[in-house]
């Protein structure tokens, strides 16, 4: 029956209070008795400084049974600077504990204490050492068949294993160091089996980038080259995989894990930090380890966590309301079962959340079944008992709103997070999980669910130690292994707690901060308008959709690199987004009042784009204007990897410069890229001075004209005073026109007109009485020139 210490918020009645002190007094005689009583071969007290280190390397079998033989391995140091002598090994039979608080008590417990520690086996069954010397350290193995032990009922025993001996200051015998573990003795099968469930988690950090390699392929960039690190032999999530496969347990798994050993596959760089790439190597391996985990999952229930494992906590607490936040959590539930099925082949289950440290309040349940899931993980420190169950309920809980809190044991949860480096330590721990498991069985003999869910991300050494107890768990006479899904669907316990409690202080201070999902949005809102341009929107969707729900990852918890990554995803998209932008223009000079401006759009994208709209803008229309307005647009649609030229026709009515200013807009109205002011520089005649110009020589015909209608008027006159011949006006009018010189043009017996010496110079001149070197004879009265 569990203790009170077992269920905090219990208050035991008077009779069981009565009953309590009454086995204290029983417990504490025979103690009283023996430190009283001790033969003189007994040491009575250890060395308050443990003197001697003692290391229990190797416990065999972990859970014995009848006719099996119990085999202790490990070493004893001296840590002292004296040597110790006449030194023995032993092990120590201690008192049965029957509560699950009564096994951490011994394990917290340091000094020998005569008489709770046990006595020892002696006989033959110890290791003798003559000396050790300081600082040497000595291996000891003690076999003992379990008869020998003579252990009672089925439960727990403590056993601890002493090193006693003698030093020169203080030479008579006493124990100079022990360490205590744990035995589970339970020979039969046990009338009630627990059913264990046990994740076996596949987690990791955030390894893959934003940002592609140029060209179509798209090729992806990795932080570092950590993952291939953890999938090679040896390797964290390799020793996962090879550990798994053979134990009866439920995969958890991340699938951005997943998508990136995928993409590893094929050719990828890893970033460097002047923002270059160079080539990954992991190729082989990450072959390797997918080919390795779809085998090990075949058969198996596999549960998928939201992609990249986003932090439900962060998300509840700081980022709910920011706009898009919950779309991304659910996005991010969307794409899992798609990644887990087409890498591994097999249908996940995707109905389940886990918050990190299984810690939950009324918020973060809220937020899990808004993503999707109805069912959540939640470890036994966060969902405590508060009644007066004597044993640990079975792990479903309902907390309204048709969700099921799956409670994971905590003692069992937490019993790998050490270091398990060292062989002693992860002995000692699969000792103590095993004494923890075996006691929870025994409080009661009702059918009962445990559910065991360890660190997100297990070391090599933890994984080795966790699959070493998982092993033994499932050898045992009193644990049966259960799918996950069949726990939570067990009928609950109706004594158990289904309040939702306040969540920790201590793990808010490792939550996101609320910036960090207003970065988040900021991206999302980026990322939107550029997409509008995309004629394949998917080359970015996919990998910064993914990169934004890296961005809200559980693994973030504490680390300072969290800012650093969500700057270069918003960084790398801007990069992107100015490959499609305007060229710079410097003056532009017009050759008249009416001319075309040309604006230059760039696209230095592989892909095209268009839904563009580039506007272009007087800053004074009165003087220039574009079109038939102070701005202009137009479509623009661009080849990748092409600029296009577009021009728009102005008029202008003032020489000197006018600003113009281009700038791009997407289809729905917003502005793209920075904007672009230029000059504009008339250098030609304006309209104005056309007309000017038009209007002087206007003038200076009709001047023209008066002045030849003048003349004309004038000459009419003279041709009417007295002595002036009509023939002189004809004659002087046709003078010099050669119009009449040939004899086809003169009307018949006609004669030839005089010579053009025998005309007058001037009208007013006489006619010559004869022509120049006539022969002729004169004329009757004519006057002669001789």
């Amino acid at each position: 029956m569990a203790e009170a210490a077992d269920f905090p918020g219990l208050t035991p009645s008077p009779a069981r209070r009565w009953f309590r002190r009454a086995g204290v007094l029983l417990t504490g005689a025979p103690l009283l008795a023996g430190l009283l009583q001790l033969p003189a071969s007994e040491p009575a007290y250890a060395a308050p400084s443990d003197q001697v280190v003692v290391s229990v390397d190797s416990l065999t079998p972990s859970a014995p049974t009848d006719g099996d033989t119990l085999t202790v391995s490990g070493t004893v140091l001296n840590k002292g600077k004296q040597a110790v002598t006449a030194a023995h090994v032993d092990l120590r039979v201690g008192q049965r504990l029957t509560t699950r608080s009564g096994i951490d008590d011994v394990a917290a417990r340091t000094d020998y204490v005569s008489g709770a520690d046990g006595t020892e086996i002696g006989g033959k069954y110890v290791e003798k050492f003559p000396k050790i010397a300081p600082g040497v350290a000595q291996p000891f193995t003690i076999s003992v068949p379990v008869d020998e032990l003579d252990l009672g009922q089925d439960g727990v025993y403590q056993i601890g294993v002493s090193l006693s001996g003698e030093t020169a200051a203080e030479p008579y015998e006493q124990v100079l160091g022990i360490q205590r573990t744990f035995l589970p003795w339970q020979p039969e099968e046990a009338d009630t089996r627990t059913r264990t469930t046990y994740l076996w988690p596949l987690i990791s950090t955030v390894h893959m980038t934003a940002e592609t390699g140029p060209g179509e392929q798209q090729t992806p960039v990795f932080l570092n080259e950590d993952l291939t690190e953890e999938i090679s032999p040896g390797g964290r999530l390799e020793q996962m995989v090879s550990l798994g496969k053979d134990l009866d347990i439920t995969w958890v798994i991340d699938p951005d894990l997943l998508a990136s050993v995928d993409a590893m596959i094929g050719s990828y760089g890893i970033h460097n930090a002047d923002g270059t790439s160079t080539p990954g190597t992991g190729q082989a391996v990450a072959k390797h380890w997918l080919a390795e985990l779809q085998d090990a999952v075949v058969g198996k229930e596999v549960v998928a966590l939201p992609f990249a494992d986003p932090d439900l906590a962060s998300i509840a607490h700081k980022g709910k309301n920011v706009t898009g936040i919950l779309n991304h959590l659910k996005n991010a539930t969307d794409v899992a079962a798609s990644t887990v099925a087409t890498i591994l082949h097999t249908t996940p289950s995707t109905d389940f959340a886990w918050p990190a440290s299984g810690a939950v309040d009324p918020s973060i349940i809220k937020i899990a079944t808004s993503a999707g899931a109805d069912k959540v993980i939640v470890r036994s420190d966060s969902l405590k008992e508060t009644g007066d169950l004597p044993y640990t309920p079975s792990a479903a809980r309902p907390v309204g709103g048709g969700t099921t809190a799956v409670v994971a044991d905590m003692r069992l949860s937490t019993a790998f997070q050490g270091d398990m480096t060292n062989a002693g330590s992860s002995t000692l721990s699969v000792q103590k999980f095993l004494a923890q498991s075996l006691t929870a069985t025994l409080q009661t003999k009702k059918q009962r669910t445990v559910v065991v869910a360890p660190q997100r991300m297990p070391s090599a050494s933890q994984a080795q130690t966790m699959a070493e107890a998982i092993t033994d768990l499932q050898n045992s006479n009193w644990s049966q292994p259960q799918d996950l899904t069949a726990t939570a669907d067990t009928k609950p316990d109706p004594g158990a707690n289904t309040k939702v409690p306040s969540y920790p202080a201590a793990l808010r201070k490792q939550e996101l901060p609320e910036s960090a999902f207003t970065d988040i949005a900021t991206t999302q809102e980026t990322l939107d308008k550029f997409k509008i341009i995309l004629t394949d929107k998917t080359r970015v969707e996919t990998p910064f959709g993914r990169a934004i729900n890296r961005e809200m990852s559980t693994s973030w918890r504490g680390s300072s690199a969290a800012k650093g990554f969500r700057d270069g995803v918003a960084s790398y998209l801007d990069k992107l987004t100015q490959q499609v932008k305007l060229i710079y223009k410097s003056e532009t000079k017009l050759s008249g009042g009416s001319a075309t401006i040309p604006v230059t759009v760039q696209n230095n994208l592989v892909q095209p784009v268009d839904n563009l709209v580039l506007r272009v803008t007087s800053k004074n229309p009165t003087r220039l204007k574009i079109g038939n307005d102070d701005y202009q647009e137009q479509s623009v649609a661009v080849s990748g990897g092409h600029s296009q030229s577009v021009k728009f026709t102005t008029s202008s009515n003032a020489n000197g410069p006018i600003t113009v200013t281009a700038q791009l807009y997407t289809k729905d109205g917003q502005e793209y890229g920075d904007a672009v002011s230029f000059e504009v520089r008339v250098t030609e005649f304006t309209a104005m001075a056309m007309l000017v110009i038009g209007g002087g020589f206007l003038l200076l015909v009709l001047a023209g004209l008066r002045m030849y209608t003048q003349r004309k008027r004038a000459a009419a006159r003279r041709a009417e005073e007295p002595g002036n011949e009509p023939e002189d006006e004809a004659t002087e009018e046709n003078a010099g026109t050669g119009d009449h010189d040939g004899p086809e043009c003169r009307p018949q017996g006609e004669s030839a007109p005089a010579s053009r010496a025998d005309a007058p110079e001037q009208p007013s001149d006489p006619t010559p009485d004869t022509a120049q070197g006539s022969a002729g004879p004169s004329g009757t009265g004519e006057r002669v020139d001789r």
